[in-house]
């Protein structure tokens, strides 16, 4: 797309999938960062702060590629909600979410390694739940499905069943907003591209 190597650091085979079904060449190369965030205006800048994190820590190895960090958060009542930790705290999650509509926001930050320029952005989806059972909640949470997710579901897994409506960008609630992975490459390929 740009004529540059890109690389994805990311292990997450759902960023893999969404990646290469927009047609984007691309390696992957994992950042192993610290996941934590102690400051941040709102979940668009706690997001972008961990996509940025995680591209600028690949970047470090990979001089002349531009690499790709991404970060999805799941926010209701303003506290955002991280992967679980066990199945109590998965189902106290999935119970804060039931019958009700949370936010998800995904951070993509794109780093030139050669030059250090970044651009970013962060997409936003509102997903309204199903005031699902209480035995639909132990059922799914005992599939395991759960415990690598932010928020404690995956909307392209069983836990679609969950969902009863989605306003906004499908792939951003998966964990990589296509649209706005391409513009942000295409906004450096511009930029070589353009005279003057």
């Amino acid at each position: 797309m740009v004529g540059r190597r890109i690389v994805l650091a990311s292990a997450s085979p759902r960023r893999h999938e969404i990646l290469s079904r927009a047609g984007v060449a691309f390696t992957v190369v994992t950042s192993g960062v610290d996941e934590t965030v102690t400051s941040y205006d709102d979940p668009a800048d706690y997001s972008l702060q961990l996509a940025h994190r995680k591209a600028a820590a690949v970047a470090r190895s990979e001089r002349d590629a531009l690499v790709i960090g991404s970060d999805t958060i799941v926010e209701i009542d303003g506290r955002i909600l991280g992967k679980p930790r066990d199945e109590t705290d998965a189902a106290r999650m999935l119970r804060d979410l039931r019958g009700r509509t949370h936010r998800v926001t995904t951070g993509v930050v794109v780093v030139d390694a050669a030059t250090g320029r970044t651009r970013g952005h962060a997409e936003t989806t509102a997903v309204t739940m199903r005031d699902f059972s209480d035995d639909e909640l132990a059922a799914y949470v005992a599939s395991g499905e759960p415990f690598d997710k932010a928020g404690s579901y995956a909307i392209q897994g069983i836990g679609g069943a969950l969902v009863e409506r989605v306003d906004g960008p499908f792939d951003n609630v998966v964990g990589l907003p296509a649209s706005v992975v391409t513009n942000l490459l295409r906004a450096f390929r511009d930029e070589v591209t353009t005279p003057g």
